[in-house]
């Protein structure tokens, strides 16, 4: 009963606005009142959440994504992903797929990709003729293949929480985000080809081979961070650092367009983002700790060993679980409080911790495109200046190729693990 009043209270706080992360505090600090231990031990627990040297990547990573924004890498990446795709049929929506990809390597951010490099596409688009709905639908779309390719905050996190390798799921993303990529270009294709939209001309070799030699420093960053990691010269979170000073030093040497003041805007953004969800993994560590002491994820493990006998039907009921919460709730808190109590049931059922990891953080990525709650339906709506109503309805059809993505990652591990594989 005291479970149910705690969960009902925190979603009401939710349905009134109040930020996720302050709505767990504050439910969670009335159950330590009334159970009588004390608010000073609840302080206690939130610090013990925050206090995690794998956790330091996540605001690097969120630093390194705005440097890269800020120093106007994106427009060199763009340039280049135009220049080898732009002629192809579907042109500009295939360049869109193609430099989230590109930028995916370097940000590690869903919302970081259709933040800095939608403005910028979706006006590239609406210049060339492309209607605002397939625009909108297909920046929000492919920033999804942000946290699937190396560097992932969302794979650190949940490496952290999980106790994965971390470096083992930035290997293991790479095939399903590539994956993500192609599926999304043959829907572009098919789409374009039926309304006729626009192509560029094709560019000749020399200006391809121009463009590619500037972008190469960029592109080289996903190299840099795992082959650091797996050579062993540094870890996961010391990679995020050495992304951070790779970021300054490219622009530097070679792009020379970052200013202190643009330096100055991304160290006070990335502050004010990793803020927020500083907030909600004490929160969320507050939160899990009242329901561990309810006894919440074993009442869970046994629902789930109820209705599912065997892996694959385990996995099935994960997805289609995440899938519809996905659609309510920020994916950031399903990650911190709903798969905690998941991956003890995984392991039961011998799954793979770096397969579930991937399944995970691909069905998380599907739930930042699924109105009503969709955060890179609002972050795209805002800076290509779409009707969030329009936007959200245009997008239905753009979630069947993850989900084809995601159905075959779940029947063959190893798309998931045969990089790790290789790589042990």
């Amino acid at each position: 009963m005291v479970l149910l009043c705690v969960v009902v209270g925190w979603l009401l706080l939710v349905l009134l606005n109040i930020p996720i992360g302050i709505g767990m505090i504050f439910v969670s600090m009335g159950y330590f009142y009334y159970s009588g231990l004390g608010l000073t031990f609840a302080t206690q627990r939130m610090v013990d959440g925050l206090n995690s040297f794998p956790m330091l990547a996540v605001p690097l990573f969120i630093l390194a994504a705005a440097i890269l924004n800020s120093a106007g890498i994106t427009h060199h990446l763009f340039g280049f992903a135009r220049a080898l795709v732009g002629h192809v049929t579907g042109g500009l929506g295939h360049v869109n797929v193609l430099a989230s990809l590109f930028f995916s390597g370097m940000s590690g951010s869903a919302i970081a990709d259709a933040g800095g490099l939608g403005k910028m596409e979706i006006e590239a688009m609406r210049e060339a003729g492309y209607d605002d709905e397939f625009s909108g639908s297909i920046t929000a779309a492919s920033s999804m293949i942000g946290p699937l390719v190396p560097p992932s905050i969302t794979m650190v996190l949940y490496g952290v929480i999980s106790n994965t390798s971390i470096g083992q799921l930035f290997l293991g993303g790479i095939v399903p985000g590539v994956m993500c990529a192609g599926a999304l270009m043959c829907m572009v294709y098919f789409v374009a080809r039926k309304r006729e939209y626009p192509t560029d001309t094709i560019k000749p070799a020399g200006e391809i081979a121009g463009m590619f030699i500037k972008s190469l420093p960029a592109l080289l960053t996903p190299v840099v961070i795992v082959g650091g990691i797996f050579s062993g010269y540094f870890s996961p979170t010391e990679a995020a650092a050495i992304t951070v000073l790779y970021a300054i030093l490219i622009d530097l040497l070679f792009y020379r367009e970052l200013t202190f003041r643009r330096l100055w805007d991304a160290i006070y953004d990335t502050v004010v983002t990793s803020s927020a969800i500083a907030t909600i993994i004490a929160g969320v560590g507050l939160l899990g700790w009242v329901l561990a002491r309810e006894q919440a994820p074993q009442q869970i493990a046994n629902l789930f060993l109820a209705i599912a006998d065997d892996k694959l039907t385990f996995l099935i009921a994960v997805n289609l679980m995440i899938f519809v919460l996905g659609a309510f709730i920020e994916s950031l808190v399903i990650l911190l409080v709903v798969v905690p109590i998941l991956v003890p049931v995984a392991l039961g059922f011998g799954v793979d911790p770096v397969h579930f990891g991937i399944i995970v953080v691909l069905n998380l990525m599907i739930s930042i495109l699924t109105p009503p709650m969709g955060m890179a339906l609002f972050v795209v709506a805002q800076v290509g200046d779409i009707p969030y109503q329009r936007l959200a309805k245009a997008i239905l059809p753009w979630l069947l190729p993850p989900i084809i993505v995601l159905v075959l990652v779940c029947t063959f591990p190893i798309l998931a693990t045969g990089l790790p594989s290789l790589m042990r």
